[in-house]
């Protein structure tokens, strides 16, 4: 199964692509989407849009995983995230792929076993289950991986366990 994990923002979308096979995952690719802070948020939600068709197109993921929106104390802030995150919903939903969202608790305890894991630790687990010789960079990327990764996990356990979880 192919996952894309996303780490939305407006500024900067983190996108990681892996194949889960059995127990194991492959790294495909991993990269950011950016837009330019000289355009108007319609143009920028509009370019993520269009970027991600491609990406779908090219990679054929069977499922998507979005980071959950969390509170952020800067309003405007949130507020441009949570449009980033309606337009990645609404690409994968109009390609017809099943999109499944995570909140960053959630992704630390599926990637490292401990909820209130650091950054570091996270980004040196997502390093090792890609058999990675350095750490992805940027964070938004390896963010994006470890989303794919916690999906891949998590989608592993709906399907052995079902209606159980």
């Amino acid at each position: 199964m192919i996952i894309l994990g996303i780490d939305p923002g407006l500024a900067t979308t983190g996108y990681g692509v892996i194949k889960k096979k059995g127990n194991s995952f492959e790294l495909i690719d991993y990269d950011t989407i950016t837009t330019s802070a000289d355009e108007n948020d319609v143009d920028r939600l509009s370019n993520l849009y269009e970027t991600l068709l491609l990406l779908i197109d090219k990679y054929k993921p069977g499922q998507i995983a979005v980071e959950e929106l969390f509170f952020n104390k800067n309003v405007k802030t949130a507020i441009r995230v949570g449009q980033a995150r309606g337009v990645i919903l609404l690409a994968g939903s109009q390609q017809g792929i099943e999109v499944a969202e995570y909140t960053p608790l959630q992704v630390k305890q599926a990637v490292v076993g401990y909820g209130r894991a650091s950054k570091s630790q996270v980004q040196q687990m997502v390093k090792a289950l890609l058999n990675l010789s350095e750490i992805p960079k940027p964070d938004d990327a390896a963010d994006a991986l470890a989303i794919s990764i916690c999906h891949g996990h998590s989608y592993a356990s709906k399907e052995k366990w079902g209606d159980l979880l």
